[in-house]
């Protein structure tokens, strides 16, 4: 399942995203979701435990000003991998 964040981890309810998850999904990180990949934040290392894959759309890192601020934990993709994530995944669900 490809999970996407569009809202900011400090809005959201992370652990019931968390306990949606199962192993081998992705989380995409975008729009103010992107939060979520500051390095060093309590948002990221309850995602980093989970066991799926992390990213994050580069475009609204940089709409942000973020780019020197998200961890190198969180892969950054472009709007064409998040095409490529929809294709891997079964479905999708937005939160």
């Amino acid at each position: 399942m490809l999970f996407t964040l569009g809202h900011s981890p400090f809005h959201c309810d992370l652990n019931a995203l968390l306990r949606t998850v199962s192993p081998g999904d992705d989380l995409l990180l975008m729009q103010d979701g992107i939060l979520a990949a500051l390095d060093g934040s309590a948002a990221l290392e309850l995602l980093l435990a989970a066991p799926i894959t992390v990213s994050a759309l580069q475009d609204d890192i940089e709409a942000r000003g973020l780019v020197a601020q998200i961890s190198t934990r969180v892969k950054r993709v472009s709007y064409t991998d998040f095409v490529r994530l929809t294709v891997k995944q079964r479905g999708q669900v937005a939160w």
